[in-house]
């Protein structure tokens, strides 16, 4: 896929994107793009016959550990340890964050 003409195409892809360029970087940018452009179209001229599709680079099985239960802390003992806790609550007094 060619661009026609680069400068246009560079432009209005800079403009979604709200960017300001100068024209130096219009010029470097549509070059850019043309060689990127280039290299996909090669990219799909390679036979790829006989290839089996893949979803993921290695052929194993994710391994996960096993879910154990464990006790977790306790709560009074976490609650005197943490700084303006509401006891009573059970809660954790935090700073509001706007």
């Amino acid at each position: 896929m060619a661009l026609t003409p680069p400068a246009i195409d560079v432009r209005r892809i800079a403009g979604l994107a709200r960017l300001a360029l100068t024209p130096d970087e219009v010029e470097l940018f549509s070059t850019q793009l043309a060689s990127i452009l280039a290299y996909a179209t090669t990219v799909q001229e390679v036979d790829t016959a006989g290839v089996p599709p893949t979803s993921h680079p290695l052929s194993h099985e994710p391994r996960w550990r096993d879910d154990v239960p464990a006790p977790s802390l306790d709560r009074e003992e976490v609650l005197a340890n943490a700084p303006d806790a509401a006891a009573r609550a059970g809660l954790f007094k935090v700073p509001k964050v706007l």
